[in-house]
């Protein structure tokens, strides 16, 4: 038996109501570019609308003009989306708080997960969607993915209960000492003063 390894998201889709509110809010609120339509090649009585989150994937939403928006939250049973979150930059999600507030649309404010900041409010078809804004760079040739499971490793060692800005930092260290080579003949801290 042997696996069927994944190389990433592909795309995410979502169904929707009508097409101008997909638009409406997957490009005039979350600045996603409607990048192409075409019908839903399942089902006659849908449209397939494609916007890019930024990456080059996609998230499709399938479109009917009889569906209107249901704001109620999308069912969150065993086996339903929770949330979909989206990587943000620092400046914007600085912003996220005051832009969601110009339009009225309620949230979450601002939430500290100890390795990252987010935000989180609903599409208008219910979903909850989280803006997420990491608190660190990776070294380079290295992922937030390569860090978080360092600091994670480190987390334990110290049996703290969750990953800190601390554990983050150690983690990126060691990640640097582990790929970078140096003449020095020992890498320990040191005071020079």
């Amino acid at each position: 038996m042997r696996k069927l390894q994944s190389q990433g998201v592909h795309h995410i889709t979502l169904v929707g109501a009508d097409r101008q509110t997909s638009i409406d809010f997957w490009e005039g609120v979350l600045g996603m570019p409607f990048i192409f339509e075409q019908p839903n090649l399942d089902r006659a009585t849908e449209n397939h609308l494609y916007f890019d989150p930024g990456d080059g994937r996609l998230i499709t939403i399938f479109t009917n003009e009889e569906r209107t928006p249901d704001p109620r939250r999308t069912p969150t049973e065993p086996g339903c989306v929770h949330h979909i979150a989206f990587s943000v930059s620092r400046v914007s999600f600085l912003q996220a708080v005051e832009r969601l507030d110009e339009r009225g649309i309620e949230h979450s404010g601002v939430k500290d997960r100890g390795f990252m900041d987010s935000i989180y409010f609903k599409d208008p078809m219910g979903l909850l969607i989280e803006l997420a804004s990491y608190r660190f760079e990776p070294p380079h040739g290295f992922t937030h993915a390569d860090v978080l499971m360092e600091a994670h490793n480190i987390r334990l060692k110290r049996n703290d209960y969750a990953i800190a800005e601390v554990h983050l930092a150690d983690a990126i260290e060691a990640l640097t000492a582990r790929s970078r080579a140096t003449l020095s003949p020992d890498r320990e801290p040191k005071n020079p003063y």
